[in-house]
């Protein structure tokens, strides 16, 4: 038996209602507690990249959902392309990294795995680290986003952030995450 155990509510083990089904989400009901579901089993990624010049990537684009601008990582989700359900987090992150940056990298090593919002999702987010990055292309996105990418200097990344937040940019906090894990996490 769990250790833990003894701290679950008592409406943990309920059975699961569907309240919704989209085709991206899907919203749940277990007990008196309510929670959003990622249709696609294999999560999303978000990608630490450094280009050679030790610069961090971040990505710019409006979010609907809550109605501004963000600043985030290169991120996406794993297996949301026809066909590649069963993509691995790697390979999201290679095709993720060039389609939202024009960045092609040679290695993608994973760091670490955790929930986007434990309380209210049950989507899991892998961080994974981009090496030897190649500028090939544009960037933007694809024919669905309006992306602007900004190359920062890595050691200017926390203040630059903090910036654009006062200018009214929304920052994902992930990114002071992605930011210690570039800098402490193993690398080759």
């Amino acid at each position: 038996m769990n250790k833990h155990a003894s701290r679950m509510p008592a409406d943990a083990d309920a059975p699961v209602e569907t309240l919704y089904e989209g085709h991206w989400l899907s919203l749940r009901k277990r007990g008196r507690w309510e929670y959003a579901e990622r249709n696609n089993p294999g999560g999303a990624v978000i990608i630490l990249a450094v280009t050679p010049d030790d610069k961090v990537l971040f990505v710019e684009q409006y979010r609907v959902s809550i109605l501004q601008n963000t600043i985030e990582m290169p991120a996406g989700l794993v297996g949301d392309v026809a066909g590649h359900a069963d993509e691995t987090v790697q390979l999201a992150a290679q095709r993720e990294l060039e389609e939202e940056t024009g960045y092609r990298c040679q290695r993608v090593d994973f760091v670490h795995r955790g929930p986007s919002s434990s309380g209210m999702s049950t989507e899991m987010i892998a961080f994974v680290r981009a090496w030897d990055l190649q500028k090939v292309g544009p960037g933007g996105g694809d024919e669905t986003e309006n992306i602007v990418v900004h190359e920062v200097p890595r050691l200017e990344a926390g203040a630059w952030l903090f910036a654009r937040a006062a200018e009214g940019y929304s920052i994902d906090p992930k990114l002071f995450a992605g930011l210690w894990f570039i800098e402490h996490a193993r690398g080759p």
